[in-house]
């Protein structure tokens, strides 16, 4: 008999707000949800299939939210086909073509095919995708008023280029998406990722102060979270770096340094996506080293500099 992970977050309400947990405290390939109600509003409809199917059948789901366009809060965008989607403009073109989608994770069909074509059968398989055209793009600081409550949308890139928050602010309610606040810390391994925007966003987030915040992966509801918190987030990013540049005290190979999981700590499944994951970050900090002169690369391998 399984016993329930006692870290598993409930279902929970905040006004016409109801944060819908996702399966395994919605790690990948899941997430939270979050339902407006009255406005029959969904935002990422990847948390537990089941649910969202009962949620479709007795309420309604007329809009679907996306914060941004990666997979796993996509993932059952097939239950909501009579619903209009809303997603920032600088995310749109993954949702209209899966060979965009793949080009967008930077998996070249020259340089490795195999590792293209597994991907989009996982997505195609595991995550339901279809070509969608939304039927309204988003932009910054822009108010939507959703039944009860009105929504501001906050551009949050770094996680992607059109990554979204939305801060309501008469609930003092943030939904932070995937700036999720978790000891993991940030992802901003996507070619068109940066560590640099994901600073400047969660500052921005933070210094909004508001007294809930709901995020899409593993703890998924803060109350009263205080500043340091985001520090802590934010500080992980430093910590992969460190232990970087530890590791390359001796010339080493990308595969080496793959193997080391520095950020996912041990090989996990599905491996397709979190080997991905692991090289695409490193790759992300090895670019930066290299360019300010802390990391040399040389015949095929990543060295420290000394001196």
């Amino acid at each position: 008999m399984n016993t329930p992970d006692p870290r598993q977050p409930r279902e929970r309400s905040f006004g016409p707000l109801r944060f819908l947990p996702g399966p395994n405290r919605g790690k990948y390939p899941h997430c939270h949800s979050v339902y407006i109600e009255g406005a029959k509003v969904l935002i990422d409809p990847a948390s537990d299939r089941d649910r969202l199917a009962r949620l479709r059948d007795e309420e309604g789901v007329e809009v679907v939210i996306l914060s941004h366009w990666h997979e796993d809060h996509f993932a059952h965008l097939d239950l909501f086909n009579g619903a209009a989607i809303w997603i920032h403009e600088k995310d749109l073109p993954p949702l209209r073509d899966v060979e965009i989608l793949l080009d967008w994770y930077g998996m070249d069909r020259r340089k490795d095919p195999e590792l293209r074509d597994g991907w989009r059968k996982l997505i195609l398989d595991n995550f339901n995708y279809a070509p969608r055209n939304p039927a309204r793009l988003l932009s910054g600081n822009e108010t939507l008023p959703l039944g009860s409550v009105t929504a501001r949308v906050i551009h949050t890139p770094g996680h992607t280029p059109g990554n979204i928050a939305l801060h309501f602010p008469d609930l003092d309610v943030l939904f932070a998406a995937d700036y999720d606040l978790t000891a993991f810390g940030p992802w901003y391994g996507d070619p068109a990722g940066s560590m640099e925007d994901t600073v400047r966003s969660v500052e921005a987030l933070k210094a909004l102060n508001a007294g809930v915040v709901l995020t899409s992966h593993e703890t998924g509801v803060f109350e009263s979270p205080a500043p340091e918190l985001y520090d802590a987030y934010l500080a992980v990013i430093e910590t992969r770096e460190r232990k970087l540049l530890e590791f390359l005290n001796a010339p080493r190979t990308l595969a080496d340094i793959v193997n080391q999981w520095i950020v996912y700590r041990k090989p996990r499944e599905p491996f397709l996506f979190y080997e991905w994951a692991e090289r695409a970050t490193m790759e992300k900090h090895l670019e930066k080293l290299t360019a300010c002169g802390l990391v040399q690369h040389r015949e095929g391998r990543f060295v420290r500099t000394r001196g």
